[in-house]
């Protein structure tokens, strides 16, 4: 019942500050001079991860120049949160289109000062371990800059370029599950916790027709992301991760003007001395929704998921169907997989959800998902700008 009425909380914030906002966001549109676009939702809300919070999402889109008519809109979407039990997690996911999209920026940067938990390696043990102060937890102090710059090759859709990922972790007052887990004693862990330190500098290779990258109604997308970890560049571990995503898009205009039907592939493995902060791990606001980030981590991790997405079709006659207008929805189901390689599964994790899409921007959504993980039978609650993939 706490749930339900801290949902219906949100949701309210949500669509009234949507709503409250358009008029004001109107008349931006109206000025052709005003570049910048930007959109903030956010209230009270709950989830499993981190509890009752304050939290929301911001979208700022604009051209890095006006007079450039090729590169598309950038995007910096950013997500926050104020834990009611103290701590905060801030993450900025920005897509900056330079040059007549021949030049592209872009990364992850987060800052995390919260609660976090830690349940092991390998489906197995991942699966057994439930989570509780004593066995899982443990407090993370996580500042992480992961910028990728790609150069566009000369009359082609692919990209190439450098990447970079800085992480440091500042962990204290781990649980006795947490002490005593091999991995965690291996990397140095000790009673009061750890410091680490990770550097590691790489590249990228992308191919990418998507029509509009922040929500695509049609194209591909292919990455594949090599990252070598070592103490050249400064890091406390050697290892390296390679990383590679497939998705795709599809309009089905007999649906609706406004109905795609996306697909995704991506899988991600590491080897070397991999610190247990960074085995590849499925469960996040951007692929299998419904498991708790990091509970299910191997040196190999992968997922295929396939949603569907609609908008509804209502001609914005008044200010009821406008509003009507901006709402659409999404649904999904996929399948994860995880172990020591990616020949050699353990478990396999089934995944399904549904989703409220608010178009804050043309061609942007605010999300708000509800996914559901079989295994261990949680639902976990998502609020994030732009879609998932």
């Amino acid at each position: 019942m706490v749930l339900r009425r801290i949902l219906i909380l949100v949701l309210l914030c949500v669509v009234g500050t949507s709503f409250a906002s358009e008029k004001n966001k109107a008349k931006a549109e109206r000025d052709s001079t005003k570049n910048l676009r930007f959109s903030i939702l956010g209230g009270p809300g709950y989830t499993p991860d981190f509890g009752i919070l304050i939290g929301g999402s911001a979208l700022f889109t604009f051209q890095m120049n006006m007079q450039d008519t090729i590169s598309k809109r950038s995007v910096v979407p950013v997500a926050f949160a104020f834990l009611f039990e103290g701590g905060v997690n801030l993450l900025v996911r920005p897509q900056l289109f330079f040059k007549e999209d021949k030049i592209r920026l872009m990364g992850k940067y987060t800052y995390v000062n919260t609660t976090d938990n830690y349940y092991g390696i390998g489906y197995s043990e991942n699966k057994s371990i439930t989570r509780s102060d004593s066995t899982t937890s443990y407090s993370n102090s996580m500042f992480q800059i992961n910028p990728i710059v790609l150069f566009r090759i000369p009359s082609s859709d692919f990209f190439v370029g450098p990447v970079y990922d800085l992480r440091i972790n500042k962990i204290t007052d781990p649980s006795k599950g947490v002490q005593e887990d091999p991995y965690y004693v291996a990397d140095g862990g000790e009673s009061e916790g750890i410091d680490m330190l990770t550097s590691g500098l790489g590249f990228k290779v992308s191919y990418d027709t998507r029509d509009v990258p922040a929500n695509a109604y049609r194209g591909i997308y292919f990455d594949l992301q090599f990252l070598q970890y070592a103490t050249i560049f400064g890091s406390d571990y050697t290892f390296n991760v390679t990383d590679f995503t497939y998705s795709q898009y599809l309009r089905l205009p007999r649906l609706g003007e406004r109905s795609v039907l996306a697909w995704m592939a991506k899988s991600s493995y590491a080897s070397g001395d991999i610190p247990f902060t960074q085995y590849p791990s499925v469960g996040s606001p951007f692929d299998l929704r419904g498991y708790y980030k990091g509970q299910f981590r191997d040196k190999s991790a992968s997922a295929i998921i396939c949603e569907y997405r609609h908008m509804l079709n209502i001609e914005p006659h008044n200010f009821a169907t406008k509003m009507l207008s901006k709402l659409g929805f999404a649904a999904w189901g996929g399948v994860g997989f995880m172990g020591p390689s990616p020949w050699d599964i353990d478990g396999v994790l089934p995944n399904y959800g549904v989703g409220l899409r608010i178009e804050v921007q043309p061609r942007m959504n605010f999300r708000m998902d509800i996914g559901r993980d079989p295994i261990v039978g949680n639902t976990l609650l998502y609020f994030n700008m732009t879609e998932a993939f």
